[in-house]
């Protein structure tokens, strides 16, 4: 079987097994990672938290909901603390804490939540410990004893389950396998509160593990290994990889594709960019996915365009790497370009949609009486309701460019992108992403993706973050202060 034969055959299979191995569509371009479901664990099915494992560990018997024995239970706990028993060496520690990983694979998923609750429940510090640290500290603050002191108190306040973690990440495998672990358990930390201690102490211990200055910008192309090639068509989530000849369109010469790899996951991209190289900004994904069209002329390309950023573990959430990729990916293509001077996006528009479906009366109650009053001729009845005006955008590519039903669409989203906040965030997920790095939003675009899915999430709307590296930092401060950086036109649209 010749090299292309296997790699047509692999991009068929993973197409027609796309839900199960597409990250979720909350992962694309750049948003953090959706946890993906476990099945027939006490949480996810909504059952009570139950006992403790302290109480358990002291029981004889065990409850309906409960997967391990009290017997079971005490010796898995024996397990995991011989992994960090301090007589024994790095090396044999990884070797036990090996073993325990081995049992886990094979374990049930009520199985695998009774180890999380060991590790979040008993590996904790010594309560007493840290209260006479602290007292320690807060009496030496000003003496000559202070930084001893605080030493002291910052040591007693380290849990064993850091240790029994690293002890874990000891074994070749060791890292891959407490990212997948973590990955199973984000699911379940919103039904059972007791899971958040073992949830923070592995973000924490991630966010050190692969820190961006441990991590290697790889370019991945045509002539990348067939099994690197099959991780690109596995992760993609913003704009699903539907044949061999679309691979190749996102690989080819007017193209970049990059990613960041760990030294302990080789195989593995942690997050890739796909960048098109053009004469000037795009405003519509349908010819970037066209594997028809002829390659642009690199001779001629003055803009990047990154019009897909994907996420492929949901274990690391919480752990950022984005803005460090584009920035590094932006000096690798100055490098190899210099005539590239512009440097922007072409995103999705997630959340638009269903919050549109929320807050179509109160964006109606902005317009004033002329506005309304034609907008309500053109859907047909006067005064508008939300219902009449969501109805009448429920097709909007049949919307004339004059329109004022498509007029008051394009209002609403650049209302939605520059002046709507969650908690003092931008309220959509890859605009919290892009304007976090600094960037502002740019430009709408009308029909910017006419596919199904686009239809569905933004009405077939697309909008363009720019990079302008010269004002990357005061986009940073605005955002900080409240305030979307947005350009003229995006601004001149708001109601």
């Amino acid at each position: 079987m010749s090299a292309t034969d296997w790699l047509n055959r692999s991009v068929s299979r993973l197409a027609g097994d796309k839900k199960i191995l597409k990250v979720p569509a909350a992962l694309a371009d750049g948003a953090q990672a959706a946890p993906k479901k476990v099945a027939n664990t006490a949480a996810a099915d909504g059952l009570p938290a139950g006992r403790s494992t302290r109480e358990r560990l002291n029981a004889t018997l065990r409850q309906k909901e409960e997967a391990l024995s009290p017997r079971v239970l005490r010796r898995t706990l024996e397990e995991l603390k011989a992994i960090v028993d301090p007589q024994v060496s790095e090396v044999e520690g990884g070797r036990r804490a090996k073993g325990v990983a081995g049992w886990y694979a094979n374990a049930s998923p009520n199985e695998r939540r009774d180890m999380w609750l060991l590790m979040s429940e008993q590996f904790v510090a010594d309560a007493q410990k840290v209260k006479l640290a602290q007292a320690q500290f807060a009496a030496a603050v000003g003496t000559p004893d202070e930084a001893v002191a605080e030493v002291r108190y910052r040591r007693a306040t380290v849990s064993p389950r850091r240790r029994l973690l690293q002890r874990f990440s000891a074994f070749p495998e060791g890292i891959r396998f407490l990212v997948e672990m973590r990955a199973d358990m984000l699911p379940h930390l919103k039904a059972d509160k007791r899971l958040q201690a073992l949830d923070v102490e592995m973000e924490y211990m991630f966010s050190t593990w692969f820190d961006v200055g441990f991590l290697e910008l790889r370019r991945i192309s045509w002539d990348s290994p067939a099994s690197l090639i099959e991780k690109l068509i596995k992760y993609e989530a913003v704009h699903d990889i539907k044949s061999w000849a679309d691979v190749k369109n996102r690989l080819d010469s007017d193209r970049r594709c990059y990613g960041f790899f760990h030294p302990r996951l080789p195989d593995e991209p942690l997050i890739f960019v796909e960048v098109a190289l053009l004469d000037s900004i795009a405003h519509c994904i349908t010819p970037l996915l066209d594997e028809s069209a002829a390659a642009d002329d690199l001779s001629k390309a003055t803009t990047a365009i990154f019009y897909s950023i994907s996420n492929t573990q949901a274990g690391l959430r919480g752990v950022s790497f984005g803005d460090s990729l584009i920035k590094r990916v932006v000096e690798t293509l100055k490098e190899e370009f210099p005539k590239l001077k512009t440097f922007a996006t072409l995103s999705p528009i997630p959340g638009f949609r269903s919050w549109l479906n929320k807050n179509a009366g109160a964006m109606l109650a902005r317009l004033d009486e002329k506005s309304l009053s034609v907008l309500g001729r053109a859907v047909g009845f006067e005064p508008p309701t939300a219902g009449h005006f969501l109805g009448a955008v429920d097709a909007p590519l049949a919307l004339p460019e004059k329109s004022p039903v498509r007029q008051m669409l394009l209002r609403c989203a650049a209302h939605y992108l520059g002046q709507a906040q969650d908690d003092g965030k931008p309220a959509d997920a890859v605009a919290r992403f892009h304007l976090g790095n600094g960037a502002r939003v740019e430009r709408l675009n009308w029909a910017g993706d006419p596919s199904a899915k686009g239809l569905k999430q933004s009405f077939g709307l697309m909008v363009n973050y720019l990079y302008d590296l010269r004002r990357l930092d005061k986009h940073r401060i605005m955002l900080a202060q409240g305030k979307i950086p947005v350009s003229g036109e995006i601004e001149a649209l708001y109601i």
